[in-house]
């Protein structure tokens, strides 16, 4: 016997360009940052600064790391953390210096990088609100960065801080002096990145 139907017809199910999709996930909360300036001598430059470099310069070493960071503080290369207040945890660094140059005095920004966990809470964002803050208080005129020519996830963070790209960024590679360097007909040191168009250049967010 047929079964007899009670009650409305069932609606046609929706089109599929009518039915909503499935929310995209939110970003992480926003987490309390404190923002410290560390230098060499510091052994959180090891534990906390060393991975954040190091992921954004994946063939920069330990050692060359601390090489670097010893040096290029005494050019004047200042390294500024944020740590979430509530763990005590890095998550992001930039390394700035103020720089005269023929255009006027500048902030320019060696790296900026967030924890790969992290992207998307605001670090990133509060780090470029303090590196204005900073340049400003320097009497620079401009606060400029390189961001290599792949890393588009940067490039979108930055233009929506309104960075324009003003100019090209030229560079090669110099080959050993065999006359000051025993001979040894080397490569270009190891711990450094061969390749700036596919190095994530100065953000790794």
């Amino acid at each position: 016997m047929d079964s007899v139907r009670v009650g409305p017809e069932p609606a046609d199910p929706a089109p599929a360009s009518l039915v909503p999709a499935d929310p995209a996930p939110a970003d992480p909360a926003p987490v309390g940052l404190v923002l410290v300036d560390l230098g060499p001598g510091d052994p959180r430059m090891a534990a906390d600064v060393a991975p954040l470099i190091r992921a954004l310069r994946p063939r920069l070493s330990a050692d060359a790391f601390t090489a670097f960071a010893e040096e290029g503080h005494a050019q004047g290369l200042r390294f500024t953390v944020a740590y979430d207040t509530a763990t005590g945890r890095a998550l992001g660094a930039a390394t700035h210096r103020v720089l005269a140059t023929s255009r006027g005095r500048l902030l320019f920004v060696d790296d900026l990088v967030t924890a790969a966990g992290s992207r998307g809470r605001g670090v990133g964002a509060r780090l470029m609100a303090e590196l204005e803050r900073r340049g400003r208080a320097e009497g620079c005129a401009r606060l400029e960065l390189d961001s290599g020519t792949t890393n588009v996830d940067a490039h979108r963070f930055y233009h929506a801080r309104r960075l324009t790209v003003a100019a090209f960024h030229f560079g090669r590679e110099l080959e050993p002096d065999l006359g000051t360097d025993g001979g040894s007909g080397t490569d270009a040191d190891p711990g450094t990145d061969a390749d700036p168009a596919t190095d994530r250049g100065s953000a790794g967010r």
